[in-house]
């Protein structure tokens, strides 16, 4: 039977490697990265096997409690201890701590290069699905407001937000976040907010909290954990709680101090570069959206004409005006195209329904893909901004402020002004100089940050083949089940049609031996193959119809 190690009793340094190696969004190790972990403990590889089979189960992976327990043996045997499963039971004191080395050379080991991204557009749309859907309003005192059920795949949770909670989380995730792309919310309309207006804003946040709940590294935040799951009654509150005592990204990476030596020697021309070609991309999103759009529009105006084309055409064959006998010369022709008239609307409006059907497909399958992305390349531009207008300026401010302060020391020590004042700005520029070192570490994890948001850009732009295939496979499922409904149709329209009488080519291109027609002067010549030519004379020849012939 397996010791279980009870995880409130473990040292922080076990949970500091289990942190540095497991795989993001699951609660496992790999067995690969188990092994890394193990060669780096110096043990002989006699030790390292015995450890472990020890700890290792049929499984592909090590649990969170295995490698605790594989740590304790690690420990101990790096003391010349034998690994042995009675050493696990026999164990009374504080566990002990193996010698790994530095937590950050453990993680670039397992993980590989902390800079690097190394994850597709599956892996990040694998993240996480949330649904956002719109419940019933409810009244307050003074107007409406809407609700919305946010439904987490991930956390298998399922929360009510307000869009003032969205605005809370937006807030507090940028300051959490600030050198992150952290998406823009939709604009808040006050009264009166129209359904479309609604539904817009809807569709919006979904892609906010979608691109949020995937980001590699809001996804593993607390904060995102209480968005998405908290039930509690005043989730604002907790919002802003969980980053009390907390601080941004800066004061809480491991590597935010050494971001330097990570970047490449020409990191501000790459970043132009990127900066540059993620612009053109946009644009050119932004126009392949726009034209997405308006199909998905004409789609939708289609299905309207084609439903008002059938009611009108059942209008016609439901008229109940008398004819009178001197115009229908004792013919029932009347009554018998309004019969198959009025017969036409069913297919008509099967026709729309086909229509709005492939409307919502590329609305939903090509436009909103679309604007997704558009969602991220915008909160990339965002960034880029905030990066130059905040980290970069206060960086600018913070070396003028300590120029005039040495400026100002000299001056005093010119003077031989008392020495207390001296003192004092001795202390203000020491204090400057550490405020500018700040700077210049922020500047570079700013750009360390800035470095993986580009990565993250060119990962989902892989987006472009699902938008493509998408559209394909509308237009495809499309135009075929419109196909089959016009030619269920065809067939009907023999009750509009005299009895014997052919239907009526759509034009001359259909016939499949051309009739030739020449225009001579006041006469048309006519040639019909196996026919005798024949010549018609007119009184008058119209130029503009010899022009079409």
């Amino acid at each position: 039977m397996e010791t279980e190690i009870n995880e409130g009793d473990v040292p922080p340094y076990y949970r500091k490697v289990y942190e540095a190696i497991c795989c993001k969004h699951e609660d496992y190790v790999r067995r690969s990265d188990f092994h890394k972990l193990l060669n780096r403990t110096e043990l002989p590889p006699l030790v390292q096997s015995q450890i472990a089979e020890i700890v290792e189960s049929k499984e592909e992976s090590i649990t969170k409690s295995a490698l605790y327990r594989a740590l304790v043996l690690i420990a101990l045997a790096q003391q010349g201890k034998q690994p042995s499963p009675k050493l696990l039971e026999n164990i009374t004191q504080e566990y002990p701590k193996p010698r790994l080395g530095e937590l950050e050379s453990i993680r670039m080991q397992t993980h590989g290069n902390p800079i690097l991204l190394s994850m597709t557009l599956q892996d990040l749309l694998h993240v996480d699905t949330v649904q956002v859907e719109l419940i019933p309003e409810k009244k307050g005192l003074f107007l409406k407001h809407v609700e919305y059920e946010l439904s987490s795949q991930r956390f298998k949770s399922s929360v009510y937000r307000r869009y003032n909670d969205f605005v809370v989380f937006h807030e507090v995730l940028l300051q959490r976040f600030p050198y992150r792309m952290v998406p823009a919310l939709p604009p808040k309309r006050m009264l009166r907010a129209d359904r479309e207006f609604i539904e817009s804003r809807r569709r919006a946040l979904k892609r906010f909290i979608n691109l949020v709940a995937r980001h590699p590294f809001f996804s593993e935040d607390e904060l995102l954990n209480i968005f998405l799951c908290f039930n509690g009654p005043d989730i604002q509150n907790k919002i802003r709680e969980s980053l009390r005592g907390v601080g941004d990204e800066f004061m809480t990476c491991e590597i935010a101090t050494t971001a330097k030596e990570l970047l490449p020697p020409d990191i501000q021309a790459q970043f132009g570069a990127s900066r540059e070609l993620i612009r053109n991309i946009y644009n050119s999103f932004h126009k392949l959206r726009d034209r997405a759009e308006r199909m998905a529009n004409r789609s939708a105006e289609n299905a309207t004409d084609l439903l008002l084309f059938g009611k009108e055409l059942s209008i016609l064959g439901s008229d109940t005006t008398p004819v009178p006998s001197w115009a229908s010369a004792a013919s029932n022709t009347w009554s018998t195209l309004k019969q198959a008239l009025k017969g036409l609307s069913v297919e008509f409006a099967l026709l729309a329904d086909k229509a709005a059907q492939q409307g919502k497909r590329e609305e939903e399958e090509v436009v909103e893909k679309l604007n997704l992305f558009l969602d991220l390349l915008q909160s990339y531009k965002d960034l880029c901004e905030r990066h130059e207008k905040g980290v970069l300026h206060e960086h600018q401010r913070a070396l003028q402020k300590y120029s005039s302060m040495k400026r100002q020391m000299m001056s005093v020590t010119v003077q031989n002004k008392e020495q207390i004042s001296v003192e004092q700005l001795e202390s203000r520029i020491v204090q400057q100089e550490n405020t500018i070192l700040t700077m210049e570490l922020r500047n570079y994890f700013s750009m360390y940050c800035l470095h993986q948001e580009t990565q993250l850009i060119h990962v989902y732009l892989h987006i472009i083949s699902h938008v493509l295939t998408a559209f394909i496979d509308s237009q495809i499922q499309g135009h075929r089940e419109m196909s089959e409904v016009w030619n269920d149709l065809k067939p009907k329209l023999g009750g509009l049609l005299p009895n014997g009488m052919p239907s009526p080519p759509l034009s001359p291109g259909n016939l499949q031996t051309p009739t030739s027609i020449l225009p001579t002067n006041n006469f048309l010549i006519i040639k019909e193959p196996g026919m005798l030519t024949c010549q018609i004379q007119f009184m008058y020849f119209h130029p503009t119809i010899a022009g079409w012939l």
